[in-house]
């Protein structure tokens, strides 16, 4: 027997409602935009990986994602900007360890590091190199580069994204480690950077594997050795420092998500949430593999202690190749 159901008026404009309703919540959701203000210019490891990760996470939070690059001294611009933001977790950072550098080398800053953000996850770690300019360095590995440096003490030039960058900081050491001296160039970001390396304006720098293998690949740059404790999978080719001599110095630049101040646990959990997601995503896989990106999620809690942990680190080593507060 045939069972009939009934709907009367009311009912029906009930569901009418509720189903207008619901499809309104639906609408909000994919028309909601997360931005991503970056600190780092466009062709940083940062905007990199980023970029590399944007479709995989517009799918996981269900919302568009744009990416705003905003550098400018060393990143204080676009962690400025971060904090002006709502904290409903809809404006968030991608930033590298730059932002635990420069509270030691920058004689203010107009935030504090980290109390005036929410550490969402340590996302993991991007090879360093050593690049030169192979019209203007003969050099081909760690010892010849040394000597060619201690040849002419402080004459030759080197390039950074900014002053109290990893990639500033990276060749500082270097240079400490190596008993050289060259002159810092800083750029704004690292665009302009690889562009004066690439014309010959300076002998060389330290990059982000991810924003050189392009230029290495075509001849424009060498490399001259990887900053970290071993060989990129990306670049198997490029031997460590460590593997070259140079028992003192090892380096890596880690990168991390960063809300503003005050977000709640549960868009902290929102977000933490979709990046697991989105780095699981075959694509973002295949992709960081290729960069030589090392990726290793941390929760919220051991993202604040990171942070806090490296501000210390950063201000020895600081200390130790004597950079000054600017």
């Amino acid at each position: 027997m045939k069972q009939h159901i009934r709907i009367t008026k009311r009912r029906a404009i009930t569901l009418t409602a509720g189903g207008l309703a619901l499809a309104s919540v639906f609408c909000w959701a994919q028309d909601r935009t997360v931005r991503f203000i970056l600190p780092n210019a466009t062709g940083s490891g940062v905007d990199t990986i980023t970029r590399s990760l944007q479709p995989a996470l517009a799918k996981a939070l269900n919302a568009n994602v744009v990416v705003e690059n905003q550098p400018g001294a060393g990143g204080v611009i676009g962690l400025q900007a971060l904090t002006r933001a709502s904290s409903d977790g809809n404006t968030l950072s991608v930033v590298s360890n730059n932002v635990v550098i420069f509270p030691s080398v920058l004689k203010s800053i107009p935030f504090d590091m980290p109390g005036d953000f929410t550490p969402i996850a340590i996302l993991g770690t991007t090879p360093l190199v050593l690049v030169v300019n192979p019209q203007k360095v003969p050099a081909t590995n760690s010892r010849e580069f040394i000597a060619w440096l201690q040849s002419k003490p402080g004459v030759f030039n080197f390039a950074s994204g900014g002053n109290g960058t990893i990639l500033h900081l990276a060749a500082e050491m270097f240079l400490d480690e190596a008993k050289a001296t060259a002159n810092h160039v800083p750029y704004r970001g690292v665009g302009p950077m690889l562009t004066d390396l690439i014309g010959g304006q300076v002998e060389f720098a330290t990059a982000a594997l991810t924003s050189v293998q392009q230029h290495l690949k075509s001849g424009a740059l060498r490399a001259i050795g990887m900053c970290g404790t071993q060989r990129s999978a990306a670049a198997p080719e490029i031997a460590t420092f460590l593997e070259q001599g140079l028992s003192g110095y090892t380096v890596d630049a880690w990168f991390a998500v960063l809300g503003p101040k005050g977000m709640s646990a549960a868009n902290v959990k929102r977000v933490h949430e979709a990046i697991l997601v989105a780095f699981n995503d075959p694509g973002v896989k295949e992709a960081m593999v290729k960069q030589g990106n090392t990726i290793n999620i941390s929760s919220p809690e051991q993202a604040q202690s990171v942070f806090r942990s490296e501000l210390q680190k950063y201000a020895v080593l600081v200390k130790k190749v004597g950079l000054q507060p600017q």
